[in-house]
């Protein structure tokens, strides 16, 4: 699980990073979130990898089944909804990045199924949500990745081309294609109607629900 935890992120750095370039160039992240939500995911997604290494690791999925749900929910309910919130203080949305980055780096993942929603929720317009998801997971993937490599450096019985625990042959395969696609994702997320695009987003985060919890 910590092997798969660890080149899931590894591989999260280079997806995200592929994606936030191509957001940037479409206009669509809002640099006010990131200046705020930053510190947050960078502390969340440190404390995520150590913590990982006290949870059994057969109860993440589970936990992180159950949030997702609520998010999907969520995400289904805001579709109609034309009320309009401000971001929290900066404080307490930097306290939100925290979590959002502890709980993608426990659960392997770049944020974007918490970071979107959340953003989303508090009125800011769901390209640039996505788009500054993009930028924000990253830097999560990033900050848990190296968690998982200094743990992993006292690691025994580790597959060979390991770096800690991100398996390397791994990392390459998935990256390779993902560099690919991530600029088809940024170009209908600037095109698509936003109650679409929250449709969609909303019936992912469905998928990704299920098939952790069972």
């Amino acid at each position: 699980m910590h092997i798969a935890l660890a080149t899931s992120l590894a591989s999260i750095i280079i997806t995200s990073g592929s994606s936030a370039i191509n957001h940037l160039k479409l206009g669509n992240v809002d640099l006010f979130v990131i200046k705020w939500l930053m510190p947050g995911v960078v502390i969340g997604g440190f404390a995520g990898s150590y913590i990982a290494e006290w949870i059994p690791s057969h109860y993440l999925p589970k936990v992180f089944a159950f949030i997702v749900l609520m998010l999907a929910i969520q995400m289904f309910l805001s579709i109609k909804s034309q009320a309009v919130r401000n971001l929290p203080p900066p404080f307490i949305t930097t306290c939100c990045g925290a979590g959002i980055g502890m709980v993608s780096s426990l659960a392997g993942i770049g944020g974007g199924s918490m970071s979107v929603p959340f953003l989303s929720k508090h009125g800011v317009e769901m390209r640039r949500a996505v788009g500054s998801s993009s930028v924000c997971g990253c830097v999560i993937a990033l900050a848990g990745m190296l968690g998982f490599v200094f743990h992993g450096a006292k690691a025994e019985g580790l597959p060979e081309f390991s770096v800690g625990y991100v398996y390397l042959p791994a990392l390459f395969a998935i990256a390779a294609t993902s560099m690919v696609t991530t600029r088809f994702g940024a170009k209908l997320a600037t095109t698509m109607p936003t109650p679409k695009l929250k449709k969609i987003f909303a019936v992912f985060l469905l998928f990704v629900a299920f098939s952790m919890m069972f």
